[in-house]
């Protein structure tokens, strides 16, 4: 019976609010129209190549840094004020410090003591140690982000240096950029400049997050409507605005818009869709369903319908815990099913998903991090960062999140996480020694060194289970391959397990039911009712009519 009622609400629901969606006008926003002016058209005022302080040669990246600096003099100034520089950022909300430099991942734990390796994709030179100076401004990197010809490359090992001579990493040549032709042909940041790390995140293209890959270097219409080429054709830093160096839109904090105006691509207000798109971006069709659900619903939510969707899988899990099987040659075990690893000795077993239904989370905008200082509980999973807010929190939405589980070190006596020093020639490295112990006494001292954590390594290890979320919001598809209604409104739909949200069609509550029931039996009696009336009425009339002709005759 339940079930029964059940599917007759939901499929009133769903026949109202999807003539109601039907009527809404899902014709594309003219998002170019509502962008400035294209200044990028008009094109630079300097022709690099001009420069004789480009010509070169240059034996070291550094001296492309100095050049840029005698005509940019403040450039690298406001390099070091952004996170991209120094790693770090203080969370208002929580007064965490977090950036890469505090927080622990479950990945590769974090930077200290594998400078050489994560500074890769650091805009900088020479990040080599816990003494690097980041006042130094011929250390920043300009060429990474700035590079037009497609042939700058920083080295994975050298400390964010690019090759100065060709190189063999992994079985690849990875061929020395010719500085002097780089430095000739910068130009602005574009999403193969950004994609260089934020595509490689992890350590590898879509490793990292479900919604960023290197498909969005050139990607179809129908994977996202605002980076590809037949759609607005944006670059990163569209919505990621630049203004001296200082970028907007962070994982540690996403900005909300503050007021409710329409607003035409308003740069204080992004990367939040509604600073083009405005807080009520549908028509308002029947009854405003559309816009009443983004009172509560994060645009994602419904237009990210599937995760790693670009023809690429992400990394969902990266166990520690089996690492370090060896072959007869004393060589690290590597497996790999549909041309992905399932195995590596030196890091362990991972897990991979490709086009899946991300999980659903009330979020603020803020997380809430487990740093190296904290106290775990080693029996149940540890949340590594969680999304903050609920159903009550004033501004919090349903937002679309991935999720990396991982199984990690952590220490038994003082029951915190604990980071390793993976990378590197010396003994003490992971990867040279296979010796967790020794692993986690460098790392642990290193990340004192930096300010990471005061917490000495006890010398007892165990791996403990944990989990990090990601909010997605890249890879946007068009509106008719964005979510129906029938995805949340059926048994067992979207929402499904979601605390503080009553889903109709997918919920049931007795006591609205039994209300429900109520309605439609007095429904029925109200119309058999009135049909019984005027079916009464009629014969009434009828008689009335035959008794007069009756009497007439």
């Amino acid at each position: 019976m339940i079930k029964t009622y059940r599917t007759i609400t939901a499929g009133l629901f769903l026949v109202v609010n999807c003539l109601a969606a039907a009527n809404a006008d899902h014709t594309p926003l003219d998002t170019e129209a509502m962008l400035d002016p294209a200044p990028a058209e008009m094109g630079s005022t300097a022709d690099h190549s001009k420069f004789e302080q480009l010509e070169g040669p240059f034996e070291d990246a550094t001296e492309v840094t100095a050049a840029c600096l005698e005509c940019h003099t403040e450039a690298a100034k406001q390099v070091h004020s952004s996170i991209h520089w120094h790693y770090e950022f203080q969370q208002p909300e929580t007064e965490q410090d977090l950036g890469k430099k505090n927080v622990i991942n479950n990945l590769c734990f974090g930077i200290a003591g594998n400078y050489q390796r994560c500074s890769s994709c650091h805009v900088g030179y020479g990040w080599e140690d816990h003494e690097f100076d980041f006042t130094a401004e011929e250390q920043v990197d300009c060429l990474v982000c700035h590079d037009t010809t497609g042939s700058y490359v920083k080295f994975p090992t050298s400390a964010g240096h690019p090759p100065y001579e060709d190189r063999e990493f992994h079985g690849e040549t990875i061929a020395a950029p010719d500085l002097a032709e780089v430095a000739q042909n910068v130009g602005p940041s574009s999403r193969e400049t950004c994609g260089t790390c934020h595509f490689e995140g992890g350590g590898g293209d879509a490793v990292k997050h479900g919604d960023l890959d290197s498909s969005l270097i050139d990607p179809p219409y129908e994977l996202d409507v605002h980076m590809s080429p037949e759609g607005a054709d944006f670059t990163c830093s569209t919505c990621h605005t630049f203004s001296g160096h200082i970028q907007l839109g962070s994982r540690y904090k996403i900005t909300m818009p503050e007021d409710e105006r329409p607003v035409a691509a308003d740069p204080h207000q992004k990367p939040a869709c509604e600073a083009c798109h405005g807080s009520e971006p549908h028509d308002s069709g029947i009854h405003d369903k559309l816009n009443q659900h983004s009172e509560f619903i994060a645009c994602e939510t419904c237009h990210v319908p599937e995760v790693a969707r670009g023809g690429k899988p992400t990394r969902t899990l990266w166990d520690w815990s089996e690492s370090g099987r060896m072959d007869d040659d004393g060589d690290p075990v590597v497996e790999t099913e549909d041309g992905v690893p399932v195995y590596d000795g030196r890091k362990g077993r991972f897990e991979w998903r490709e086009d899946y239904a991300p999980e659903y989370h009330w979020f603020d905008g803020n997380m809430h991090y487990t740093l190296l200082d904290d106290e775990i509980d080693p029996t149940e999973t540890v949340t590594i960062n969680r999304p903050m807010g609920d159903h009550d929190t004033p501004g919090a939405k349903i937002w679309p999140f991935t999720s990396m589980k991982g199984r990690q070190p952590y220490d038994k006596e003082h029951k915190t996480l604990l980071t390793a020093h993976l990378f590197g020639d010396e003994p003490s490295a992971y990867w040279q020694s296979y010796d967790w112990s020794e692993a986690l006494a460098a790392g642990m001292e290193e990340a004192q060194k930096i300010g990471q954590t005061e917490k000495d390594f006890s010398g007892e290890y165990g791996f403990v289970d944990s989990i990090m979320h990601w909010p997605v919001a890249h890879m946007i598809a068009p509106a008719e391959d964005s979510l129906s209604c029938q995805s949340c409104h059926e048994p067992d739909g979207r929402m499904a397990g979601l605390e503080g949200l009553y889903v109709p069609g997918q919920d049931s509550h007795p006591r609205i039911e039994r209300i429900g029931w109520w309605a439609i039996g007095l429904t029925l009696l109200a119309v058999l009712g009135h049909g019984s009336a005027r079916y009464l009425l009629y014969r009434h009339k009828r008689s009335k009519q035959e008794n007069s002709q009756e009497e007439a005759a």
